[in-house]
């Protein structure tokens, strides 16, 4: 084809504008930088979305599975107040009630003189396994 410009086209063209038949440079490197700004954008939302959950692993195991679970419920349901809830209690230490409430129980028990039995321990005894019989050619 003749390097002709259309009568109702104007004198001089951007750039941008491409002929018949050639590539949109323009339109290629638009939409990697968007692909590209889409993938960082959205690296950056889970990663402050899992935010409370990888503070939460400095705590107690129980803390932690809570604050798991409303991190899930907050990204599924969108609904932002069950993720700073989760931030909440990960940021608060919760104090230990368990240790101290088993220990008193055992001092009680044996205070009172109904210590539990103690159960004998299971001795496990290991076997060796017979080598097997390479004399005969097996397997």
């Amino acid at each position: 084809m003749a390097d002709t410009l259309h009568p109702a086209a104007i004198e001089h063209l951007p750039g941008f504008v491409t002929g018949p038949g050639e590539s949109d440079w323009l339109f290629t490197v638009v939409a990697v930088f968007l692909l590209g700004a889409i993938l960082m954008i959205g690296n950056f939302y889970f990663q402050v979305h899992a935010l409370p959950e990888r503070m939460a692993h400095r705590t107690k195991k129980v803390q932690m599975e809570i604050v798991a679970v409303l991190a899930l419920i907050s990204l599924f349901t969108h609904n932002h107040i069950f993720w700073i809830a989760g931030l909440l209690l990960a940021f608060i230490d919760l104090p230990d009630f368990s240790t101290p409430m088993s220990s008193m129980a055992q001092s009680l028990e044996r205070l009172s003189g109904r210590t539990p039995a103690v159960e004998d321990p299971v001795v496990v005894t290991l076997v060796p396994k017979p080598k097997p019989d390479t004399v005969g050619g097996g397997i």
